[in-house]
């Protein structure tokens, strides 16, 4: 039978629980799924993907029809063909290509989730601190060169 959850790391599980906004809780996301999405999307920009060590505990492994209903499932398809250039992992009857899927977004949300943690660490509010780290990634971003233009100069 396949995973038809998304697992979260033991290790991280704490600091996906204070990026939610729930029972008090001032996160920036707004469901699990949309933590583990971001992380996921980070892991691949640093390319950082690690194995997880399953927790028992809260938060609880996340159905996959949460993120096929939020429209996340692209993210993990395109990661599951990029990682291993096949697209048959694609086949919806194969439990095995499944697995791998599940398995290949796990580990890139969990290397995002730990790279997360390591860019929060001391402060206080998170939304501010995710908005610089976008930010700085928006800036790094190299500019296409086009044609020259004089009026830079003026």
């Amino acid at each position: 039978m396949p995973p038809n959850r998304i697992r979260i790391d033991k290790d991280q599980a704490e600091l996906v629980k204070s990026l939610v906004s729930e029972s008090g809780n001032t996160g920036p996301f707004q469901t699990y799924a949309d933590v583990l999405v971001f992380a996921a999307a980070l892991g691949v920009r640093y390319q950082w993907r690690t194995p997880i060590n399953i927790t028992a505990k809260e938060p609880a492994p996340i159905n996959l029809d949460v993120f096929v209903s939020r429209g996340y499932d692209w993210l993990w398809q395109l990661l599951a063909i990029a990682e291993t250039g096949n697209p048959n992992i694609l086949s919806l009857y194969d439990q095995e290509a499944e697995a791998e899927r599940v398995c290949i977004f796990e580990e890139y949300a969990n290397g995002g989730l730990i790279k997360l943690r390591d860019e929060l660490k001391g402060s206080v509010d998170y939304s501010e601190r995710i908005v610089l780290l976008l930010s700085k990634q928006r800036d790094k971003q190299p500019e296409t060169l086009e044609e020259f233009d004089l009026t830079r100069f003026l």
